[in-house]
């Protein structure tokens, strides 16, 4: 092609972007050469790298990838004149709808030896934005690298530029005015000899610079525009790529070919409590289970076959590949399930109980005497407890049309269980009639309305669960028994022995010791005793239940430090994740829950929880039921 033809092709795909950036429409364009230009959507600001045409730059340009406006471009003089005439058409576009415009441009400078990394800004020598200045020297002094903090410098310069390139125009007329900035960053996320790539440290540079970069242009926004962000997430990406989308759905598929609770559940405990109790508890008892339709090879190459290195946005990135790392050990799990191999998978999943969590436990035992059941109490069977849980559901899809839980009654399962947002309840199940709206409270208020909550929006990990979220769930389902009015002291006995039971497995006791334990010290009868144990040992050593009362209490801590509770029924997510949640809400990635628990709508619930709020512990949850 020769030079009059590039200029045609450059015109083209410059007039390409130049209607939908008018129409306030997505971008994204892969760039005639080398290069991409994003853009989300009508923004005050780009962000630029330009690629070195002299040396080789590795890393460099995913800096930019999880902005909502950037524009990676080929450095070579003979491209020059064309990125210039595509930046000054962005500007005059993007920039007349707030009155001013900025353009920050990237580039990596090499430190010598033994000197310390800075990041080198270069700002105007005239009509210097001060307060701008200040919050990216501030922000990108909170920047570390393996927990170094990195140093900062400020130049000026009339045009700043990465050295070597001549500056990006920045045209100002009287409808808009344009800034531009330089930023030179230490490429510390490659080896300074060979560029090799250090991923983990890219990855946490990027992020921490993604800050900073909003931080900057959320002070440019409200200093020298017409917009007003209320947060500087406010300024991420709003639209998911089709990598995002696609990756999404295959880990949902992969997550949704197996349920794990189902898989190490046992379908003859009523048999096996039958030969423990005539062998006199002296002899473990043994448990059947389902068979696992599922091959852990295969999944395992469809799991790391999904191209989650694609996704540019850092925190969705961050939350794919948290799940993608817990979804290949449950795996493993499940395919150990027998094994002592399963034990110490399950701990790497649950955790462990550590000494300030087993404390508690032993506490509430000591604190809380054993509540022998009336035998003239009310009950509700299976059948009569599925009617009022019916009822339950209904409710819920008077709320929201597209409620589509199920209930079943089962012979194969004790208890009461969600699994994909449906409840199913064991044909065996007895539940006091002072226990039903606690149980409603816990199992459909919390388990199937944050599945259904999850499941509306716009990526389904949320549904199928963020990676470490059963924490949080189950803390969350306990605290709403308290706030219905029915967590009394029996039921906070058995979180306890739940977490004794999990550290005599991982103290090496066997079922019967851990049985007895809880039978002759704990206080439990031989039958709770033993549902206690078999939920543990189940599968090979099962630590899950230790997660009740360590959410209860992490979530207690939380609201004890003003924290909402309702921003956590969004879907299934782990408290760790709620500042990334946070984040995909102001960037309205994310949508406002359509299902409110019942029980939060009460005065009785609201008087509880701003109790709780004043006294956060465990001791405040059992006023009312001891």
């Amino acid at each position: 092609m020769n030079r009059q033809q590039d200029a045609v092709a450059d015109g083209t795909f410059i007039a390409s972007v130049s209607k939908p950036l008018r129409e306030n429409s997505w971008v994204r364009r892969r760039l005639p050469g080398w290069g991409r230009l994003h853009i989300d959507r009508r923004l005050p600001f780009l962000c630029v790298y330009r690629r070195p045409a002299q040396r080789a730059d590795p890393g460099t340009k995913s800096l930019l990838l999880g902005e909502a406006s950037y524009l990676l471009a080929a450095g070579e003089p003979e491209r020059y004149r064309w990125v210039a005439g595509l930046v000054q058409e962005i500007v005059q576009i993007q920039g007349a709808a707030f009155g001013a415009f900025m353009l920050l441009e990237i580039w990596t400078e090499e430190s010598r030896p033994m000197e310390q990394p800075v990041f080198h800004v270069v700002a105007p020598a005239s009509n210097t934005p001060s307060a701008l200045l200040e919050t990216l020297e501030n922000s990108l002094l909170g920047v570390q690298v393996d927990e170094t903090a990195l140093q900062v410098t400020v130049d000026y310069q009339e045009r700043p530029a990465p050295p070597g390139l001549p500056p990006l125009p920045c045209p100002a007329n009287g409808k808009v005015e344009c800034l531009l900035l330089g930023l030179g960053v230490p490429p510390l996320y490659r080896d300074a000899g060979t560029g090799v790539l250090f991923p983990f440290v890219l990855e946490q540079f990027r992020q921490d610079l993604g800050r900073v970069l909003k931080k900057t242009f959320y002070t440019f926004s409200h200093s020298y525009t017409r917009h007003r962000p209320t947060h500087y997430h406010e300024l991420g990406r709003h639209a998911m790529t089709p990598v995002v989308q696609e990756s999404d759905v295959a880990l949902a598929a992969i997550s949704r070919g197996f349920d794990i609770l189902l898989h190490v559940t046992p379908v003859n405990v009523a048999a096996a409590w039958k030969a423990f109790k005539e062998a006199r508890f002296a002899r473990p008892p043994e448990f059947h289970y389902r068979p696992r339709p599922l091959q852990p090879a295969q999944l395992k190459r469809r799991l790391y076959g999904i191209p989650l290195e694609r996704i540019e946005d850092p925190t969705l990135a961050v939350i794919f590949s948290a799940k993608r790392e817990e979804l290949d050990r449950q795996i493993t799990l499940i395919a150990d399930r027998g094994t002592r191999r399963f034990f110490h998978g399950s701990q790497q999943i649950y955790g462990e109980v550590d000494e300030p969590l087993l404390q508690q436990a032993r506490q509430l035992l000591e604190q809380l005497p054993p509540i022998h059941a009336d035998p003239e109490a009310p009950v509700l069977d299976a059948a009569a407890f599925a009617a009022r849980a019916r009822r339950e559901i209904e409710q819920y899809r008077r709320q929201y049309a597209d409620f589509s839980a199920r209930l079943e009654v089962r012979q194969d399962i004790s208890g009461l269980m969600v699994s994909r947002g449906d409840l199913l309840i064991g044909a065996d199940v007895r539940v006091p009639a002072g226990r039903v709206a606690a149980a409603l409270a816990h199992e459909v208020g919390t388990h199937v309305v944050t599945w259904h909550n999850g499941g509306y929006q716009p990526f389904r990990q949320l549904q199928a669960g963020l990676a470490g979220y059963e924490a949080l769930q189950e803390g969350l389902a306990v605290l709403s028994e308290y706030l219905a009015g029915g967590l009394d002291g029996h039921r906070m006995r058995l979180l306890a022995g739940r977490v004794i039971a999990v550290h005599c497995l991982s103290d090496g006791a066997d079922f019967v010791e851990t049985f007895r334990e809880l039978n002759a010290n704990g206080g439990f009868s031989e039958y709770s005793a033993f549902l206690i144990a078999m939920r543990v040992f189940r599968g090979g050593g099962f630590t899950k239940d230790a997660v009740y009362l360590r959410g209860l209490v992490e979530l207690l801590d939380h609201l004890g430090e003003g924290g909402e509770l309702e921003p956590l029924l969004l879907g299934k997510i782990a408290l760790e994740h709620l500042p990334l949640i946070e984040e995909l809400r102001w960037r309205r990635v994310l949508e406002p829950a359509p299902l409110r628990p019942h029980y939060l709508q009460k005065e009785e619930a609201k008087e509880r929880l701003a109790r709780l709020r004043r006294q956060p512990s465990l001791l405040t949850l059992l006023e009312e039921g001891v």
